[in-house]
């Protein structure tokens, strides 16, 4: 289940993390949890701040278990950034909270992760567990197919692979959406979880669901109940 909240959430330069824009947006989901009686809210958005810098934040909640997460990142010439990452997790499981800074000029991430130190040399294109979801985003506006992603995930860095599968429409509160369909890919022999994101093709490439499948074949589902984008409303057909 907290794998779900966090939208769900190798120490080698890759090429920069391209965004060829970036547009202010707000989004509320809705999060089921399939072998649960019980449902849950989402909120999730994209901001500028008085600096200069974006402030990417999400908030889900339920019954028994809360979760924030907050990168702050900047665009330096179509490239994300990423400065900070905070999460938070209560009420479900064990507690979780992290802290990361990147300094890129003295080429570190430091800070904390589930109270562990943390400090990792820092390199081009690495991310944090919430900026390559606005990457993403971006690079499936651009028509990507495939994408990789270094992302700093506690005192470790992995790789994040996703594919395209094609269009799709998804009916959500807001009408009926033409999406892009995009898959977590994973090693078989490693796991066996199935991430799958459908992406609005009218929006901005905003966000519109998201579908878990864990190793025990529990589903979790976060659908979009309403959103706007550069300060347009959500619509679909």
């Amino acid at each position: 289940m907290r794998r779900a909240l966090l939208f769900a959430c190798a120490l080698f330069a890759l090429p920069a993390v391209q965004a060829a824009d970036l547009h202010p947006f707000s989004a509320s989901y809705t999060a089921d949890w399939k072998q649960l009686p019980m449902s849950g809210t989402a909120e999730r958005s994209l901001e500028k701040t008085a600096n200069g810098a974006w402030k990417l934040s999400f908030k889900a909640s339920m019954m028994i278990a809360s979760l924030s997460e907050e990168s702050t990142l900047t665009l330096d010439k179509d490239t994300l950034v990423p400065q900070s990452y905070r999460f938070e997790r209560g009420g479900l499981g064990k507690a979780k909270k992290a802290d990361l800074d990147f300094d890129w000029k003295a080429k570190m991430v430091t800070g904390t992760d589930r109270g562990d130190a943390v400090k990792l040399p820092l390199n081009t294109g690495m991310v944090d567990k919430s900026t390559y979801q606005l990457a993403l985003q971006h690079d499936v506006a651009a028509g990507k197919k495939t994408m990789s992603y270094q992302v700093v995930d506690g005192g470790e860095v992995d790789t994040y692979d996703f594919r395209v599968l094609g269009s799709e429409k998804v009916d959500t509160k807001a009408g009926q959406i033409d999406a892009i369909k995009v898959e977590r890919v994973r090693d078989p022999t490693q796991s066996k979880r199935i991430t799958v994101m459908w992406f609005a093709k009218d929006w901005d490439y905003l966000l519109v669901r998201l579908q878990q499948v864990e190793t025990d074949g529990k589903e979790y589902n976060i659908m979009l109940l309403n959103g706007t984008v550069d300060g347009k409303t959500v619509k679909g057909s």
